[in-house]
């Protein structure tokens, strides 16, 4: 089958030159071969920080009226497979998936893949991603999905916060200092996020949850500072809603005690 070589194609060039693949086609399709319910990590966009790999699941569903053969996917990162930048090959026996019988047309796939910092991620490769999936059946029918699914893949966070003085008098001045990091996966490090907005937010003592004083733009090293006036009791912590490429992170509150 036509579909089988361009598979080892895309597997080849995937596993054997940085990741780069040669011309591997777009959708294609024969007979009545179907993928559907394909989720990336359950749904979640994937987090990764600075040293650590992250393991992806990919599940999905195979049909075909003649039984079901064999199924694959491969994630990438670029607009289309040829001119992906890099990308991530399946765990396992020739990276084929896992497929589990559901009725005799039937089968539920799954597919496990590694992340790594400073291996197939790189800074420029947080964002949007795609699953290339295919899939066969016992009738030599096939689908081929260049872009079965789209996931995100983040830069992990964080946000740290210190108020103060503490304790202090009623009608003073408070100020509010922080930082917002997130991980350099060519470093293997975290470094400031600069030119973000960031909402400083108050939570009263006896209250369940914060409301925005106001928002605060990181600086050229990820720092934040800011004041405000002491009026009772509370919390204070920075909020940061998150791009495409950094998740959302919220630091934990710092008490301070209003005299």
């Amino acid at each position: 089958m036509r579909i089988r070589a361009t598979v080892a194609a895309v597997s080849g060039a995937l596993a054997l030159s940085a990741l780069a693949v040669p011309a591997a086609h777009a959708d294609e399709a024969e007979g009545d071969t179907a993928i559907s319910n394909v989720v990336v990590n359950g749904g979640k966009a994937v987090v990764v920080g600075a040293t650590a790999k992250k393991s992806v699941t990919v599940t999905f569903t195979v049909k075909d009226a003649a039984g079901v053969g064999w199924a694959q996917a491969i994630l990438y990162h670029g607009a289309t497979i040829d001119s992906s930048d890099t990308g991530a090959l399946a765990n396992g026996r020739d990276g084929r998936a896992t497929c589990t019988t559901v009725n005799a047309t039937t089968k539920n796939c799954t597919s496990t893949f590694d992340l790594a910092p400073g291996l197939n991620l790189i800074n420029s490769s947080a964002g949007g991603w795609k699953v290339w999936a295919i899939a066969t059946g016992k009738d030599d029918d096939y689908v081929l999905k260049e872009s079965a699914k789209s996931f995100t893949v983040q830069r992990a966070s964080k946000l740290t916060v210190d108020a103060t003085p503490e304790p202090v008098k009623k009608g003073r001045t408070i100020t509010v200092t922080g930082k917002l990091s997130r991980a350099n996966w060519e470093t293997g490090k975290y470094a400031g996020y600069t030119a973000q907005p960031v909402k400083l937010q108050f939570r009263k003592k006896s209250a369940t949850s914060y409301t925005t004083l106001k928002t605060v733009k990181t600086n050229g090293t990820g720092a934040l500072k800011t004041t405000t006036t002491a009026t009772v009791d509370g919390y204070y912590r920075y909020s940061f809603a998150g791009t495409s490429t950094t998740p959302a992170v919220s630091a934990a509150g710092d008490y301070v005690d209003v005299k």
